[in-house]
């Protein structure tokens, strides 16, 4: 498996680690990304400023307001769909800073009865993050639930889920030369001390594990599975089937069935080794669409996409929304509006890795962004 990382010595989940793989064994992957991420004393998101200049990595929402402007947009002509029911719920999966709600429910203000109609609600496990939305959210009668399950069940749902997904945790699998499937898992290497993958020596099932379009990858190759994203996908799904609204799913990730690790560590907006600083650097894996779209239809809603980020935007006028922004910027400011429009929507940028896919319940009238027209 190739010479195992050298592992920072100051990263206090590095024992913890250590002393689980040492009493059980070594562990899957999505319990090693579980810890790294939500580890209740030394996980990511409870310890660490995650996103912005001053953190990991930047979403779309830090980077120009005009995103979250028009997923607000977006979620106000949902409601319209639904015929403006009088009270509805903007949720938001996993909503980090709390930027992308803020910038939606100001331009959700454009809409004066969709803004007195719906309540926002925010999907958040972590007490330090939910003290960050709180300051952003300052003027909003905020709640919050720590999952799906929590949400209300007495009105429609718009959810919003914007680099939710790829955060959930991942298992791997890989073909032996005995044509079965085994499970990749971290363990110790022969030191005791540093974090390396290894084989788990028993076969598995495929038909239990991994889409049929893969049955006959070649030997060697390593296949990722999230059961917690087709779980979370399966469940919005339902929610919406049983009480109406609609889900928008922006992550980046793959529509084609494929192989190979997408398993990724950033550290201070660099990537580095997932095993050289766990619970300190993000963990992300590109997000199974074709996964998602299976079983969101498993669980009777209406899939659409998944389009590209940058088609998505653009179909929904963020161009017009560049240059009004420039009207009214200060001077100079212009270039940094084009730089940002370029990012979230360059096919060399944000605009064909990061894609956008929307559920509705059957036969719900077609989601904005998805047809040529726009707004509809």
């Amino acid at each position: 498996m190739g010479k195992p990382p050298v592992a920072r010595v100051d990263a206090p989940l590095l024992p913890l680690l250590r002393q689980r793989i040492a009493a059980e064994g070594p562990i899957t992957v999505a319990a090693f990304m579980a810890d790294c991420l939500l580890h209740p004393e030394h996980g990511y998101y409870r310890t660490r400023e995650a996103i912005g200049l001053g953190g990991d990595f930047t979403t779309a929402p830090e980077i120009s307001q005009m995103f979250g402007e028009l997923l607000g947009l977006w979620a106000a002509d949902i409601w319209q769909k639904l015929g403006a029911p009088a009270r509805c719920y903007l949720v938001e999966l996993g909503p980090g800073r709390g930027t992308l709600m803020r910038d939606a429910l100001r331009a959700a203000r454009a809409l004066p009865a969709f803004r007195a109609a719906v309540q926002p609600l925010l999907v958040e496990a972590s007490e330090r993050l939910r003290g960050v939305q709180r300051e952003a959210l300052a003027d909003e009668a905020i709640a919050w639930h720590d999952d799906v399950a929590g949400l209300p069940k007495d009105a429609p749902l718009i959810v919003l889920a914007n680099e939710f997904l790829d955060a959930l945790p991942v298992r791997q699998f890989q073909r032996g030369d005995d044509d079965g499937w085994h499970e990749r898992r971290v363990g110790l290497a022969d030191d005791g001390q540093t974090l390396r993958f290894v084989l788990d020596p028993r076969s598995l099932p495929f038909e239990d594990l991994l889409p049929p379009e893969l049955r006959d990858a070649p030997h060697g190759v390593i296949v990722e599975s999230s059961p917690a994203v087709r779980a979370v996908t399966g469940e919005v799904a339902a929610r919406l089937r049983d009480q109406g609204g609609a889900a928008l799913f922006v992550d980046y990730g793959y529509d084609k069935p494929g192989f190979g690790e997408t398993l990724q560590a950033v550290f201070r907006h660099a990537y580095t080794d997932p095993f050289a600083e766990p619970g300190m650097a993000d963990l992300t894996a590109h997000v199974d669409f074709v996964s998602v779209d299976r079983a969101a239809r498993h669980a009777g809603a209406t899939v659409h996409g998944p389009r590209g980020q940058g088609a998505f935007l653009q179909a929904l006028g963020i161009a017009m929304r560049a240059e009004k922004l420039k009207a009214h910027a200060a001077p100079g400011k212009g270039a940094d509006i084009d730089r940002d429009l370029h990012r979230l929507t360059a096919p060399e940028e944000m605009g064909t890795l990061f894609k956008v896919l929307a559920l509705t319940p059957a036969a719900s009238p077609s989601s904005a962004g998805f047809v040529p027209a726009g707004f509809a």
